[in-house]
């Protein structure tokens, strides 16, 4: 099997354990993940400098996840990779379980920070980023950002300092689906154009769809050949992909199916 085919069918089962987390769970946020599946796929296939079987190996690359709320898809990545075992994610945001409905380092291995309020990650991951670089570390690091937490102050503060650190060892690379959980991002705090403005504060910016598994791949090869600079790639993704009735629906942000529902999404992913 291809390196591509082997991270579509790694996409495809991310996709089907989200659905199983987030209706065990009876909450939980659907439509991030399912939109996110084919990068993290990516990702966890072949792009992270990563080991399950030691979470906190010095050399490897650094995975940020910004918009916390969307972590059912870290977590399914990790369980398929061998993290932990995948029936462990049937405990997802149980009181008692690991696996929180936001990541959290005082609970796991291998999360590099904890999150809750949006629009934090990009200034941990210049901390992290500056930290590699006085240690003289080559790992990378990698963070994901939403669209709508673009919104937020603190997030173009961190972009200005990574421009002016030149920590192009930072690759960020957002989730742009247009949706939050009050709607179309455009309608309740416009943002474009997203690209022209990371690349008016001096970032590499590279657009790419965030569903075609080449384009992924090819958006990665380039982010980690640049220097001189921070990276954005800007992935085009659909909010519940894979699943027609949640598909580009801001319901399905933040609302578990029921059971039928399950069943149907399972039947849409098989």
């Amino acid at each position: 099997m291809s390196v591509i085919d082997t991270a579509k069918k790694f996409a495809k089962d991310i996709r089907i354990q989200v659905i199983k987390m987030v209706t065990a769970a009876n909450s939980g946020h659907p439509g991030g993940p399912l939109g996110l599946a084919d990068i993290y796929a990516a990702l966890y296939t072949n792009i992270l400098k990563h080991d399950p079987k030691n979470p906190e190996l010095p050399t490897r690359d650094r995975l940020i996840l910004s918009n916390g709320h969307v972590c059912a898809v870290r977590y399914a990545a990790m369980a398929l990779s061998g993290y932990f075992p995948v029936e462990d994610l049937l405990t997802f945001r149980g009181i008692d379980s690991y696996l929180q409905g936001h990541p959290s380092t005082r609970y796991m291995k291998g999360i590099e920070s904890s999150s809750g309020s949006l629009g934090q990650g990009l200034s941990v991951s210049v901390g992290y980023a500056l930290a590699a670089r006085l240690k003289k570390e080559n790992y990378k690091i990698y963070t994901c950002i939403s669209d709508g937490e673009c919104g937020e102050g603190m997030t173009w503060e961190a972009a200005q300092s990574a421009v002016h650190y030149k920590v192009d060892n930072l690759i960020a690379f957002m989730d742009r689906n247009y949706i939050q959980i009050d709607g179309n991002t455009e309608e309740v705090m416009k943002l474009e154009p997203l690209d022209e403005k990371f690349r008016t504060f001096g970032w590499n910016v590279i657009n790419a769809d965030g569903h075609n598994m080449e384009e992924i791949f090819a958006a990665f090869e380039k982010a980690n050949s640049h220097s001189g600079s921070p990276t954005l790639i800007v992935f085009r993704t659909i909010l519940g992909k894979g699943v027609s009735f949640m598909e580009n629906n801001p319901k399905w942000h933040g609302t578990p199916p029921n059971k039928e529902q399950e069943a149907q999404a399972l039947a849409e992913l098989s």
